[in-house]
């Protein structure tokens, strides 16, 4: 990050504030709300004695986990603390603390009696974090040099993002890639040009449309980005449940796979389907058949004709109606008539402010200043049409007159 030309710097990936003081100092601070797959922690100043020392500690967009506390320091949330890595140590920032940490590990199976966590070892002094940002400032370079040099290799990949460690000796450099890579001289060439220990994680493109983050077409977060935090296999299946169109462009996120959103109703519209009977024909009554035309799942309502194919007269009937009338049909039996029914009313407009008008704000004054015009034209018309007529009408008479007198 470049600090000359501001002196604060919002971090999101991170969920940080970074700034410097008049004297020079390197200030960083949690910015709750500000990253990705943030826990809102609704248990504020609850302690149990069971999870006092653990803490959930976040790193590069979603990338977080449970640590221990084995410093002996007094830790909170907001904290940027050193931590136990695979090589060497990672700086990370304190989110949660106390009970919700528990639920957190419960969401994610996790035992506390069985799995090894990794340790806090300290708080991070200015030294740190000051190593910490440099280490920072280099990712995007070596994610734009990787790409390059992956490109001149002839590989069949996507790297979509490189997170370095917070001792600055380590990075993780996050990949798509459709089949398996060989990675043997791609290390080599990496090592070379950056001097640091190279670790590949690859990803799927749900995970980095999470990692990248943005806005979808419902206008809030990605749900991948905001807190899912394991992708389960969305099938078209889902869309096919819930009489949504199979359209690619309707159904794909922006990662260009099936939306996540669509599992979410899928077991509301199968409770609901399993209640709706199938039919393989029309319903016989005395005055015809009727067609099912369309049925509304979640109102469980199905809608009939006795055109087959139009939708100009639909009759609504319920679904344990239908059953019944099936059943009555099964035993010879038909209904008088579908058309006693009510026809469904159609929702009238309201606007979003109430029922005022939706043209109460429209400027009215030119209208009426052209109608006014208009109407003084037509007055002013009319009352020369008249004049003309009566001129007219006088000249005739007059020369009735003068001929009378003639005669």
């Amino acid at each position: 990050m470049d600090f000359d030309n501001e002196t604060r710097q919002f971090d999101c990936s991170r969920g940080c504030v970074v700034e410097r003081t008049d004297e020079g100092e390197l200030n960083c601070t949690y910015r709750q709300g500000c990253c990705k797959q943030e826990v809102y922690n609704w248990l504020p100043g609850v302690r149990q004695e069971q999870f006092k020392n653990y803490f959930e500690v976040r790193f590069k967009n979603t990338r977080k986990g449970i640590y221990i506390n084995a410093s002996g320091q007094s830790i909170k949330t907001g904290d940027l603390v050193i931590v136990e890595a695979a090589n060497g140590h990672d700086l990370g920032i304190v989110t949660l603390e106390g009970p919700i940490v528990a639920r957190q590990m419960a969401c994610r199976k996790i035992d506390i009696t069985s799995a090894e966590f990794k340790k806090i070892y300290r708080k991070a002094k200015m030294f740190d974090i000051e190593k910490w940002q440099e280490a920072i400032a280099r990712e995007h370079e070596t994610m734009i040099r990787a790409r390059q040099i992956a490109a001149e290799l002839n590989l069949e990949m996507k790297i979509g993002d490189v997170e370095f460690q917070g001792d600055g000796t380590k990075a993780i450099f996050y990949y798509i890639a459709d089949g398996r890579v060989d990675f043997r001289q791609l290390i080599k060439v990496f090592a070379e040009e950056f001097r640091i220990r190279i670790e590949m994680k690859q990803i799927g493109a749900r995970q980095e449309a999470g990692l990248i983050g943005g806005l979808g077409v419902c206008g809030r977060e990605l749900c991948c980005s905001n807190y899912i935090n394991s992708f389960q296999s969305i099938t078209t299946s889902a869309a096919r449940c819930q009489d949504l169109s199979l359209n690619p462009q309707k159904l794909a996120g922006q990662c260009g796979k099936l939306k996540c959103c669509l599992n979410y109703e899928t077991a509301t519209y199968m409770d609901a389907q399993s209640r709706i009977p199938k039919l393989n024909g029309p319903l016989e009554f005395q005055d015809g058949q009727a067609w099912l035309m369309k049925t509304d799942i979640l109102r469980e309502m199905m809608y009939f004709s006795y055109e087959q194919g139009s939708f100009a007269n639909l009759y609504p009937l319920a679904a344990s109606e239908v059953k019944e009338v099936l059943a009555m049909n099964r035993n010879g039996e038909k209904p008088e008539s579908l058309k006693s029914e009510t026809e469904p009313s159609m929702p009238e407009f309201i606007s979003a402010v109430g029922d005022d008008s939706i043209t109460r704000f429209d400027d009215t004054r030119k209208k009426r200043r052209g109608s006014s015009q208009n109407q003084r034209k037509n007055r002013n018309n009319q009352n020369r049409n008249t004049a003309k007529g009566g001129n007219r009408r006088n000249g005739r008479r007059e020369g009735q007159n003068t001929g009378g007198e003639d005669a």
